[in-house]
């Protein structure tokens, strides 16, 4: 099932449900269940010419074929920008909930998979990379090891990341992203309906000053000892205690007719100290007694500090767009909803998402491993093939081969002559036949 039974199938208008006393809000729910009919509800932007073309698809894995198509990106290396308007909203004094599925079944290597949210003010037909924007959501790879999940949030004109290194899934399965946005002004991130990360938006963006800042008059006390270990200044060297490994050679003599001027200073050969102790001596290391920690540095309030209650409060929300760059191609988009209601995002991720995971997954599994099999057997036969030729040291299955090209390129000379005399036999024979008619 695509969809509740008790739910439309299809919401780009506001819907008002009352459930357990508060009014749940699907301000836009699209799933492409109704065919072509995707394509009078999406605006594809003229900013660019040559923008990647969207088409519906469910790609190579899937539970239903019908039920799980989404939008498919078709053209490799391409910008891509396709929007769809519903009714404005503001999300002041409500949870905000954003989410979609997305699959990358080419395997993607450099590209985003995330949407963004845009005021009412945008040109659909307009849009591009450097239109304003509310919210950037979702994942963004490029590159070994690079894959982010984008969670970008506009706040007093600037565009704020969240502090957090947030990793998205880079396998081939369809995923199931959302963002959750409370009026308490904290958050939570979820993939496949299970929880990622979450805390406070003042702590986990630096949409404000810091509320706390550094002492800018204290000082760290001259005599603050923060050494953990100190040398023993009880520990002494012993008197015996030879540090080096070689010393001159006690019995050499400096020849006769060496001359300083000339030959430079004498100096005897090297021999093996049979003192030496193995190492240079250094005294042992003890607990410092004196150690007083490591000195922080003292905060205070700051004084540019101010709490902004409109954090992450947007008016005339209104339109979800695809604003994307793909090197490779494929990726599909699906299952889009912003609700106001966090377990009734959960239960349609649960009805979408949920039912086709297990068996996409399973038919992908399937289909690499025969995939597999077909290339380790290529793979086989072209070391066979190898492997014959280097054992052919007289060459003559190359001789053979060569001569069965000539054969075919001999017969395929000789077909049309063939051809061609017969049919002048069939025009000779013809004539001779009216020329006897004329003589009778």
């Amino acid at each position: 099932m695509k969809s509740l039974s008790l739910l439309p199938l299809l919401l780009l208008t506001t819907c008002t449900l009352r459930t357990q006393g508060k009014r749940r809000q699907v301000y836009f729910r699209e799933e492409f269940e109704d065919g072509d009919g995707w394509t009078k509800r999406w605006v594809q932007s003229k900013h660019q010419s040559d923008y990647g073309k969207f088409r519906l698809d469910s790609g190579k894995f899937y539970q239903d074929k019908e039920r799980d198509k989404g939008l498919q990106t078709t053209e490799d290396a391409k910008f891509y920008a396709l929007s769809a308007r519903f009714k404005p909203f503001s999300n002041e004094n409500e949870t905000l909930v954003v989410q979609f599925s997305v699959k990358h079944e080419q395997g993607i290597d450099c590209g985003g998979g995330y949407v963004k949210l845009f005021p009412a003010t945008l040109n659909q037909e307009d849009m591009h990379s450097e239109s304003q924007y509310y919210i950037m959501f979702g994942p963004d790879i490029c590159g070994f090891g690079n894959n982010r999940l984008q969670v970008i949030l506009y706040h007093r004109g600037k565009y704020h990341e969240n502090n957090k290194t947030l990793k998205c899934r880079i396998n081939k399965d369809t995923h199931l992203y959302t963002l959750i946005l409370r009026p308490n002004a904290t958050y939570e991130v979820k993939i496949d309906n299970e929880k990622v990360t979450g805390g406070e938006l003042e702590a986990d963006w630096d949409f404000l000053p810091p509320k706390k800042i550094k002492d800018p008059y204290a000082r760290k006390p001259r005599k603050w000892d923060e050494r953990l270990q100190i040398e023993d200044p009880e520990d002494k060297k012993p008197e015996d205690w030879q540090d080096s490994e070689f010393i001159p050679d006690p019995d050499a003599k400096k020849p006769d007719d060496w001359n300083e001027a000339m030959d430079g200073v004498w100096e005897g050969p090297l021999i093996p100290n049979v003192k030496y102790k193995v190492g240079e001596w250094k005294p042992r290391i003890i607990d410092n007694p004196n150690y007083q920690g490591e000195w922080i540095h003292p905060e205070i309030d700051n004084p540019k500090y101010r709490p902004d209650p409109t954090i992450c409060h947007y008016h005339n929300i209104s339109v979800l767009g695809l604003d994307l760059w793909q090197v490779k191609s494929g990726s599909i988009f699906d299952n889009f909803l912003l609700t106001n209601d966090e377990e009734f995002a959960e239960e349609v991720g649960n009805m979408t998402w949920g039912l086709r995971k297990d068996v996409e997954q399973q038919w992908r599994e399937l289909y690499e491993e025969m995939e597999k099999q077909k290339e380790a057997e290529e793979a086989k036969k072209k070391r066979e093939k190898q492997r014959a030729k280097q054992e052919d040291i007289w060459g003559l299955d190359e001789e053979d081969e060569e001569e069965n090209e000539e054969d075919a390129e001999e017969e395929a000379e000789e077909r049309p002559k063939q051809e061609g005399s017969g049919e002048r036999a069939s025009v000779d024979q013809k004539e001779a036949h009216f020329e006897q008619k004329d003589e009778l």
